[in-house]
């Protein structure tokens, strides 16, 4: 059963890029807070997938994109999760992960942070 907090309740009225009521529920509807949260997550995913680019090793890539599904989920960005979480999966049974579709959520999440600040 999904929550109101779930990537599940959240995906079935599509949210965009950021899920704004998951957000405004975690810094308590501080707009000021949202912000800082958001352009934080901005250059942690800028800084972690400069880390994707320059490593070899599945373990290093499968905690890297560990690291940046969990902050997705922090900030509602479900796409970025989800993306990341199949990458892990991948990367963690041994295969090649396609990073494209992480990329491409990334660089939506992104572009939407860009017009909210």
């Amino acid at each position: 059963m999904a929550t109101a907090e779930s990537p599940d309740a959240s995906a079935a009225r599509d949210p965009g890029p950021i899920d704004r009521a998951h957000l405004s529920r975690h810094t308590l509807g501080d707009r000021d807070l949202e912000r800082e949260v958001l352009l934080l997550f901005a250059r942690q995913a800028e800084l972690l997938m400069g880390r994707i680019d320059a490593r070899d090793a599945a373990a290093d890539l499968a905690d890297t994109v560990h690291t940046i599904s969990g902050s997705a989920k922090g900030i509602g960005a479900w796409k970025v999760s989800a993306a990341a979480e199949a990458a892990e999966t991948a990367l963690r049974a041994g295969e090649a992960a396609d990073l494209s579709p992480l990329r491409a959520a990334i660089e939506e999440v992104r572009f939407f942070i860009d017009g909210l600040v």
